[in-house]
């Protein structure tokens, strides 16, 4: 009965013009002819066949553990944000419910809650995406490459710097993608490639914000939608494709429709759990300010010369990483400053890079107290220079959004 409502849902969301974006089990893979097997050719690669021969025998006595079938011939992957975990599920037969093979931790983590909306936001991705390369020479020890954008971030996202280049990788640093150690991601290749040679091109992975069965981090999710209450309706959707896994163990079914909005499949209602219907709260402020008011901050770029769209983004010196480092420190020096009973904040911060790469103006427009946000808003200021944002080989001035999350996690 289940796969016959989940069929018919599927015709009457053609019908609506709603279009499919992933589909596990539904359209066999093994449909896929090739004369080469994958595996084979990974194994031509040097550093894949020594790696094969490390590690294989390792793998399988894993599974024979686990009483796994081994290789799996379907993989699926998720992760969740700020638990900093990547869990791998494994199973053999399209009938089959997955069987979780292992979790590992996710060593390095850039931006915050929320998708990818933008290059060069230091975010990593969230919704549903798949593994679309493998990329044994990486820089990174060895990626496998996601296929961000997706239908909806390229509905959402910047329409002409969306970002991309994302990655499951070793090395364990990161500047928006998911990093796991160097011994992990040998592992997840060589499972992902055998699910590969047997037919399963299109690998699920699932990037979630939080692990919706831990109530710290669904207490964290609500705090955190309570300052930026936009992003409630996302967060719902990715809530309902974790919990129709947990009941059925399979890969939910999940379209994108004309908005980029995720359209998932019904989550059991006894697998529900409660996102607050977030407004923002006024916090309990540790003294009243006695300061004058500061002078109103205003940009010296005109908004007619503050470029839309541009072909190259400003770099901070040192690149994503010495940002990240920057944004690192601010949320580290901001925990003293955070009101009477709070551990966290987030903050928005609106800041101007003019076209010779100089910090003009930085406006937080979202979120903190009076004594955070002018200690971010000067440290904004008093970055250093940046290389400047190009259009059509011209520098050009832009303005930029950047979330920091303040205080101790």
């Amino acid at each position: 009965m289940l796969k016959k409502t989940r069929i018919v849902s599927h015709c009457i969301a053609s019908l609506m013009g709603i279009f499919l974006f992933s589909v596990q089990d539904r359209v066999s893979a093994q449909t896929s002819v090739s004369t080469i097997h994958f595996i084979d050719y990974q194994r031509s690669i040097p550093k894949i066949s020594e790696l094969l021969n490390r590690k294989e025998d390792t793998l399988m006595k894993q599974f024979r553990e686990k009483n796994l079938s081994w290789p799996a011939r379907y993989v699926y992957i998720r992760s969740f944000k700020y638990d900093s975990q990547l869990e791998v599920w494994v199973k053999n037969t399209r009938d089959e419910k997955y069987k979780l093979f292992k979790s590992y931790k996710v060593c390095a983590l850039a931006g915050t809650l929320g998708p990818k909306r933008m290059a060069g936001d230091y975010q990593v991705p969230e919704g549903f995406y798949y593994i679309n390369e493998f990329k044994p020479r990486s820089e990174y020890h060895l990626s496998l490459g996601l296929n961000y954008p997706n239908a909806s971030d390229r509905i959402l996202s910047d329409s002409s710097q969306p970002g991309g280049d994302i990655y499951i990788h070793g090395s364990c640093v990161t500047t928006g993608c998911i990093p796991i150690t160097d011994a992990q991601i040998e592992e997840l290749y060589i499972l992902a490639a055998h699910a590969k040679d047997m037919g399963e091109d299109f690998i699920p992975v699932h990037i979630f914000p939080v692990n919706f069965n831990n109530a710290r981090s669904v207490d964290y999710l609500n705090k955190y939608l309570q300052t930026f209450a936009e992003y409630t309706p996302f967060a719902k959707s990715m809530r309902s494709a974790f919990y129709y896994f947990e009941k059925y163990r399979e890969v939910p079914f999940v379209m994108v429709n004309g908005k980029g909005e995720y359209v998932t499949e019904e989550v059991a209602p006894e697998a529900e759990v409660k996102i607050a219907n977030a407004r923002p709260v006024e916090s309990q402020k540790k003294a009243q300010s006695t300061r004058a008011p500061r002078p109103q901050r205003i940009s010296p770029v005109k908004e007619d010369d503050l470029a839309k769209v541009v072909d190259k983004l400003p770099l901070y010196p040192g690149g994503n990483g010495a940002f990240q480092d920057f944004l690192n420190r601010l949320s580290k020096d901001g925990l003293k400053d955070l009101d009477e009973g709070q551990t966290k904040t987030f903050v928005m911060v609106e800041y101007v890079i003019d076209s010779e790469g100089k910090p003009v103006y930085a406006k937080v427009i979202r979120g903190g107290n009076e004594n955070i946000n002018e200690k971010i808003e000067d440290a904004f200021l008093a970055m250093p220079q940046w290389s400047p944002a190009s259009r059509s080989g011209k520098n050009v001035a832009i303005r930029l959004k950047q979330t920091i999350m303040i205080g101790a996690d």
